[in-house]
């Protein structure tokens, strides 16, 4: 079941994602952060209405907040990597993020198994040859969106730390305190810079598509980490670029260098292999 769960949100995530890297391509990153996240706010407030479950201690509370609030990063960098760089090439780089809970292990005492050591070293390789691309003056430079995309990859790794953390009595209440606290930051960030607390008709159901597929990947991924090891759920979840790629090629018609094309493909085989591990 765990493993049906991740799967799931590594769906939605991928459809969300994409139709976030599309938004933003049109209006304000913290625009389309707000409204998505306050669009899937209002569903799993409901939620956790109805399911009659106790609200989480101080400490499982403080552990759904500090999750949301390095989601709501990871998406930000996430987001902005898309409309600026290619899919192709962020979405893969952003799959890394097994290794932040993979290192939390390690820092508790799990040492990683010399088949993780092997999936955390090809993740590494496929990052770095798929963010090199042909540069005019010196021979190569990072892709565009690269560092954004591994930004990305810390901010859902710690996310799915958070959700580990806190889930256990209530994965609604979780998920709820998680998108309270990513809203709160994303308004307070928007009325900082002075971007824009609304959205232009045309765009608003696609800014309310992207809550409803990340909201519901949250609330899968939450479930699995209940009946599943924060380490598998974060691998398997993390094959969500799959779905983004494959929709940026269909719809956006995005191609990729050889090489670009297999270093994403290392980099998820190399979270493969540290769920095999």
């Amino acid at each position: 079941m765990a493993a049906l769960f991740a799967l799931g949100g590594a769906a939605a995530w991928g459809v969300g994602d994409f139709f976030g890297g599309l938004a933003s391509r049109r209006l304000h990153v913290l625009t389309v952060l707000l409204l998505s996240q306050l669009a899937g706010l209002t569903g799993v407030l409901v939620w956790a209405l109805v399911s009659g479950d106790s609200f989480p201690d101080t400490g499982e509370a403080a552990a759904a907040a500090g999750g949301g609030a390095a989601g709501l990063v990871g998406l930000a960098a996430l987001y902005r990597g898309f409309a600026v760089g290619s899919m192709g090439i962020v979405a893969p780089i952003s799959a890394a993020s097994p290794l932040v809970p993979l290192a939390v292990d390690l820092a508790r005492g799990t040492v990683p198994s010399a088949l993780q050591w092997v999936g955390i070293a090809v993740v590494l390789a496929g990052i770095a040859v798929v963010s090199r691309e042909p540069g005019a003056v010196h021979g190569r430079r990072v892709a565009a969106g690269a560092g954004l995309a591994v930004v990305a990859a810390l901010g859902f790794g710690l996310f799915v730390v958070g959700l580990d953390a806190a889930a256990a009595s209530s994965v609604p209440w979780t998920i709820v305190l998680a998108r309270a606290t990513s809203v709160s930051l994303a308004l307070l960030a928007a009325l900082v810079v002075g971007a824009p607390l609304g959205s232009p008709a045309r765009f608003l159901p696609l800014v309310l598509a992207i809550g409803v597929f990340d909201t519901g990947a949250n609330v899968l991924v939450a479930q699995a980490t209940t009946v599943g090891s924060a380490g598998i759920v974060a691998v398997l979840s993390a094959l969500y670029p799959l779905v983004t790629i494959a929709l940026a090629r269909i719809v956006l018609g995005e191609r990729l260098r050889g090489a670009q094309r297999a270093g994403g493909a290392a980099a998820l085989a190399g979270a493969a292999l540290v769920a095999a591990g």
